[in-house]
């Protein structure tokens, strides 16, 4: 190869400084997202402490104890359900070869399209004295009256505790065995080897490993079960959510809603800390066979009967008996609900959870691109601070909006007032700006961390790429990263969707007047013991979860092959 020489002389070409420092733009937008996100909690904090009339003392003395004795008992009901539940399950579609085995993989997630409150006034259709369960035992045996017979209430903390348990368990049935299809299958050979059962495999090696992923997945179902409100409201239990509407609503007072409501919050830290806590010397690292096809175990007969009788138990419960009982309903009423106020609810909920989904999916994306360029502790930060919103219960979330909007409402009024005679009236609170608000602070972490998983598997290289050609980080996200996060970013907005369909607590405080969603229609139906007139809105909702549950499933299975 002929050889170059340099003198020196040659004029010198400016290369692509790759390195420089990105704009500061985008940490500004990332900061200014997380004030706005924050305020909420803010509020909340601020009104707590600094309340107009301050009945702490009396909620002391009177119902607050009842209400934290009762939300813990029914947080913890409903953890030992979702556990039990969703690690036997997990652990029997993933490890164990049986008779149906695929169909339970994606139908043991079918129960999450299922709102607790829908599943809750089902039950009671089914199984209140003027219910179809009890009419026929009345009839088979002869009884005539109540006091001939026991049955279960329904209407009750453990039927509450049930009901939430049967649509909650997916939580952990999905992250546990997502673990379980990261561990190395050499771990279950040795195990073996050493003359441990599969069972005592189970515990012994398998659920240590997958210990924190399953603690997060405990700490989600705990989190919605204090935030539920339609349950707890129809069965007459006394949680903290129902407290904190029963302050507000009734006795008028959102300076004691808003102390309940910082009492929530410390139930959300007191989780957080002890999921954190409890994986806090826990450290793994992928083995090098966890992509290898895993073997599952072969069982006798009578064996896999026990594995299609635990798996089909929760799915038959937690979704075909609902959607029978609200498809018979919907069929048998379908002229009476089908009507003008259906589809107009039907618009509304459509409206503001598409509108919710894309103001989510555009905020979590300039969130997390502006983590991909400044990767900082304080970006860090931020991230965190901006998912404070999916730990906070509806409810709670829906005192801190209000008061900011309401604020701002009144201030600006008066100053009209003052200055040209003119009274604005409700711009923000009260109207479908403060809903859309709520639903993006409530799940803005839901698309944020599938944007941010998702970049996090781009290589660095394409932005330098991009960089060196004369692109701006705002070129380089529209025609590099976005196009390559199109299935992602399609999943997000619909999870988002899904779940501000379903939203009820916000939704009943902070709707205007005169204005329902397909939630708050179900539940005043149900309210006025009418669900047979509320079935048809009630089925769109868990017909519109089914979807994203069929992305997650082929997900979770496309991740691993097996033998």
């Amino acid at each position: 190869m002929a050889q170059v020489a340099l003198t020196g002389n040659e004029p010198r070409v400016e290369q692509p400084t790759l390195t420089r420092r990105p704009s500061k733009r985008w940490y500004i937008a990332a900061a200014l997202i997380t004030a706005i996100v924050a305020l909420p909690v803010l509020s909340v904090l601020y009104l707590a402490l600094f309340p107009d009339e301050n009945i702490w003392p009396h909620l002391l003395e009177t119902t607050l104890p009842r209400y934290l004795i009762t939300t813990l008992q029914l947080m913890a009901g409903v953890a030992i359900i979702t556990l039990g539940i969703g690690l036997a399950t997990a652990w029997a579609v993933t490890m164990c070869e049986f008779p149906g085995r695929k169909f339970f993989e994606w139908a043991m997630l079918l129960p999450f399209a299922v709102p607790a409150y829908v599943i809750a006034y089902v039950y009671t259709s089914l199984l209140d004295y003027a219910g179809p369960v009890q009419k026929a035992l009345r009839e088979w045996f002869g009884w005539s009256s109540a006091r001939d017979y026991w049955f279960p209430e329904i209407r009750s903390l453990e039927g509450a505790t049930l009901m939430i348990g049967l649509v909650l368990y997916p939580y952990v049935y999905l992250l546990a065995r997502a673990a379980f299809l990261e561990q190395s299958p050499s771990l279950f050979s040795v195990s073996r080897s050493l003359g441990h059962s599969a069972l005592s495999t189970f515990f012994r090696v398998v659920l240590p490993i997958a210990r924190p992923a399953i603690a997060v997945g405990l700490s989600l179902v705990l989190m919605e079960t204090l935030n539920d409100f339609g349950t707890v409201d129809f069965f007459a239990v006394q949680t903290l959510t129902a407290g904190l509407f029963d302050t507000w609503m009734n006795l008028g007072n959102l300076g004691g809603a808003a102390q309940i409501a910082t009492t929530m919050l410390a139930f959300v830290v007191i989780l957080v800390t002890l999921e954190r806590y409890s994986r806090r010397r826990q450290e793994q690292f992928a083995a090098r066979d966890n992509r290898d096809p895993i073997r599952r175990f072969t069982m006798s007969f009578p064996r896999q009967m026990v594995c299609v009788v635990v798996c089909a138990i929760p799915v038959v419960l937690g979704f075909v008996v609902p959607a029978l009982t609200l498809g018979t309903y919907a069929l048998e009423y379908f002229e009476e609900s089908c009507n003008n106020e259906f589809f107009r609810n039907t618009i509304n909920s459509l409206f503001l959870s598409g509108t919710a989904a894309l103001t989510t999916l555009l905020v979590g994306i300039t969130l997390a691109y502006s983590r991909r360029l400044h990767n900082t502790r304080g970006m860090q930060v931020l991230m965190r601070l901006s998912s404070l919103g999916y730990a906070m219960p509806g409810a709670v979330l829906a005192v801190g909006v209000i008061i900011p909007l309401a604020g701002f409402d009144n201030w600006l009024d008066s100053l009209m007032r003052d200055y040209f005679n003119v009274s604005t009236g409700l711009l923000l609170s009260g109207t479908a700006f403060a809903m859309v608000f709520a639903y993006t602070v409530r799940f803005l972490a839901v698309s944020a961390g599938s944007v941010e998983s998702a970049l996090q598997k781009i290589t660095p290289s394409m932005d330098m790429a991009s960089r060196s050609l004369g692109h701006t980080p705002g070129q380089t996200l529209a025609r590099i990263h976005l196009p390559m996060l199109r299935g992602t970013l399609l999943t997000a907005a619909l999870v988002v969707f899904v779940d501000c369909m379903k939203e009820l607590p916000a939704t009943l405080i902070l709707r205007p007047f005169n204005f329902d969603t397909l939630a708050t229609y179900v539940y005043q139906f149900a309210s006025d013991e009418k669900l047979a007139h509320s079935a048809l809105p009630a089925l769109i909702i868990v017909l519109a979860g089914i979807i994203p549950i069929i992305l997650m499933s082929r997900s979770i299975a496309s991740s691993r092959t097996f033998t």
